[in-house]
């Protein structure tokens, strides 16, 4: 199978990311998110799709968010959105937050081949509740949020003691010596395995570790049925490794804030 920038766009605007503990406004045009305290982002739009013209649909978000109190939205602008969102989010505001950049590997003949890491890496998937603290421990400090609650941490154990032998993916986590160092997350939705929260702990990059937790994803994922690996990634940091093992980059898709306090006007 040859990945089309189509498709890329198609699964990349599919996936759309909830936390089961997040308030979710769904609204025809637009979805938006309120994020649980321990997550970096407070507001996010997580879908956009337009029915009227552009600057009266972007007000219609910006106008609901507002209504949450926190000062910020967040909004990612996806590969294949609206021509000239951008130009509407920089006109009200909005500033580049977090650059992001869409990447696939096309798994139809199995997963790449990555050179092995230069230590002895352990691989578990968060099916009891220690190893889901490491691997949610790595991620809040990677993504400046906090770890989550108690109650959060056993969920996300007990939904991976179901979904990683039903091959629907989980959260990994990599030891070396007994110390967690890194983690990654992936679910197969659609024939696209979904790779989310790649990332070391600062004193072990370097060394082998992020590509020990790719290569067991992707693996995981030609083995459940997975044609395509999707991710999107912080082009200078986890972008090289994933391109040196496979990825091609289909195009930006970066993060814009958008801000929300009193006296702005919605439109330009």
């Amino acid at each position: 199978m040859s990945l089309t920038v189509s498709a890329v766009a198609a699964a990349g605007a599919a996936w759309v990311w909830m936390p089961d503990d997040a308030e979710v406004v769904a609204e025809p045009e637009f979805t938006i998110l309120r994020l649980p305290d321990y997550i970096a982002f407070d507001l996010s739009v997580v879908s956009f799709t337009p029915t009227r013209p552009l600057n009266e649909a972007v007000d219609a978000v910006v106008a609901r968010a507002r209504a949450f109190g926190p000062p910020v939205l967040d909004w990612q602008v996806l590969l294949g959105a609206p021509e000239g969102l951008e130009a509407e989010l920089s006109a009200r505001g909005g500033r580049v937050k977090l650059e992001l950049e869409i990447l696939a590997a096309d798994l139809s003949n199995g997963a790449p081949v990555l050179r092995p890491p230069t230590v002895d890496v352990e691989l578990r998937w968060a099916t009891d509740v220690a190893t889901a603290r490491d691997g949610l421990a790595i991620e809040a400090a990677a993504f400046r949020g906090e770890l989550p609650p108690a109650e959060r941490i056993e969920a996300v154990a007990a939904k991976n003691t179901e979904t990683v032998p039903s091959g629907l993916g989980g959260l990994l986590v990599a030891y070396v010596d007994g110390e967690p160092v890194g983690t990654g997350g992936v679910a197969i939705v659609d024939g696209v395995a979904r790779l989310t929260g790649g990332v070391t702990a600062p004193s072990w990059r370097g060394r082998g570790v992020y590509r020990a937790v790719l290569d067991a994803r992707l693996n995981y994922g030609a083995a459940h049925g997975a044609t395509m690996a999707l991710v999107k990634a912080n082009p200078t940091t986890s972008g090289p490794i994933l391109r040196e093992s496979g990825f091609t980059g289909f195009g930006p898709e970066p993060v814009y804030a958008i801000p929300l306090h009193d006296g702005r006007p919605d439109r330009h």
